[in-house]
């Protein structure tokens, strides 16, 4: 399932938060700025050993990273600026939160693999983007058959990172299973990612 695609669905679910801060005027880059240190914060607590801290402040962060969009268009302060500062934000959590666990937990060969291939995965977006364009881009936000191809991404990869941890004190073994799963599925979701690039753009040629 690619929850990304269910963004119009995912956006009645976070707007009462969203809401909030653009009533309160906080702007969204300081919203983006929160996001990156909770993110942060978190991965450190996870490393420490304490994971269910660790998921609920990853939870905390990303609710911080859906509201920043939600304020910048509600409040019409969406930059150029801002955009590219929320990828570099997400993708600085990401790294850090996935390379900490993987490092408590797992293994170091294992913390490169899954952080590589979640970074790899997403960034492969704006390259294909940059490099190919895409469809249509409306409210801040670009609509583009790839944006459904790939059925394991960021949300499902936080998803099961928060599950996992929630179970944790159950199963002190559950985090190494997750982050394997989450390796494994990045890894298949890649590769049907540039598989589908292949397919429509294998045969064309640069001019």
């Amino acid at each position: 399932m690619n929850i990304t695609s269910k963004r119009d669905t995912l956006k009645r679910l976070y707007s009462p938060f969203g809401a909030a801060f653009a009533k309160a005027n906080i702007h969204p880059n300081l919203i983006t700025l929160s996001a990156l240190v909770v993110g942060t914060i978190s991965a450190f607590v996870y490393y420490s050993g304490h994971p269910v801290l660790g998921a609920f402040l990853l939870f905390c962060s990303g609710i911080l990273d859906l509201c920043d969009g939600y304020v910048a268009v509600n409040n019409r302060k969406a930059t150029k600026f801002g955009a590219v500062f929320d990828w570099i934000a997400d993708k600085w959590v990401d790294g850090f939160v996935l390379g900490s666990v993987a490092l408590k937990y797992v293994g170091d060969w294992m913390a490169l693999f899954v952080v590589v291939v979640s970074l790899l995965h997403t960034f492969i977006k704006p390259v294909v983007y940059a490099e190919i364009g895409y469809q249509v881009r409306e409210t801040g936000k670009i609509k583009d058959p790839l944006e459904s191809t790939g059925f394991f991404g960021r949300p499902e990869t936080f998803a099961t990172l928060f599950t996992v941890s929630l179970l944790y004190p159950f199963n002190h073994q559950i985090l190494r299973y997750g982050i394997e799963f989450i390796a494994v599925m990045s890894f298949l979701s890649l590769m049907q990612r540039l598989l589908y690039l292949y397919k429509h753009y294998g045969s064309e040629y640069e001019e």
